[in-house]
């Protein structure tokens, strides 16, 4: 135990020496708001997210993937996103930051229609009825990330749970996203190409296992 705290104690001291990330410690936490591309990024290039993206191996490497985009990964766990900055840091990975909070501040941290895209990669299904507003493609989150996102902008989502993905089919249109792409076996699928061969660390156990990765592509159908 104290091998782990110690661990994660070095952690902290990394995501506090880091520029690419993002968290309540530090003095600019919450001024990026609606300028995310000139404060952290300098640049005009779109915004595209990954909530609770882990150790962010997805955000690192659709960044690497796509050096004209700017990459945020949005978790609330501190050492993984201190770990996922280490990586970015190292790899010079100028186009990736780190924000540390929970979703439901979301839109405390991104001005209106400021996202291009958001990607939601095996987030918590929650399958007890008692939780489903805790579920991130409940009508409660997807208001907030249809303010934050722009006219048009895509919600992708990948997820092993069937139950959580059949939810989030009926979610989504009730909510003014309309799906342009779904189905329940990615790998098998004409949208393998569209997850670029990355596989997040859960990813790789779901496949390894044998199990189906459900996917689909929604787009941001809001008044503008």
């Amino acid at each position: 135990n104290n091998l782990v705290g110690r661990n994660k104690h070095i952690k902290y001291e990394w995501a506090e020496a880091l520029n690419n990330v993002v968290q309540h410690t530090k003095p600019d936490f919450g001024l990026q708001k609606g300028h995310w591309n000139s404060k952290q990024f300098l640049n005009d290039n779109p915004v595209v997210l990954e909530l609770g993206c882990g150790r962010g191996e997805y955000t690192n490497g659709l960044a690497k993937l796509f050096t004209d985009k700017n990459f945020i990964g949005i978790d609330i766990k501190g050492d993984r996103l201190a770990a996922a900055g280490v990586v970015a840091h190292r790899e010079n990975l100028h186009n990736v930051a780190y924000l540390r909070i929970m979703m439901q501040f979301i839109d405390d941290f991104f001005e209106e229609n400021e996202v291009d895209e958001i990607w939601l990669t095996f987030p918590d299904p929650r399958p007890k009825d008692r939780d489903e507003k805790k579920r991130l493609t409940h009508p409660h989150f997807l208001n907030k990330y249809k303010k934050v996102l722009k006219p048009d902008g895509l919600l992708h989502l990948k997820t092993d749970s069937a139950p959580f993905f059949d939810y989030s089919l009926d979610s989504l249109p009730a909510n003014k996203f309309e799906i342009i792409a779904s189905t329940n076996d990615l790998y098998q699928s004409t949208w393998n190409k569209d997850h670029f061969g990355i596989k997040t660390r859960f990813e790789k156990i779901f496949y390894e296992k044998g199990f189906p990765i459900n996917y689909l592509i929604a787009v941001n159908k809001k008044e503008v």
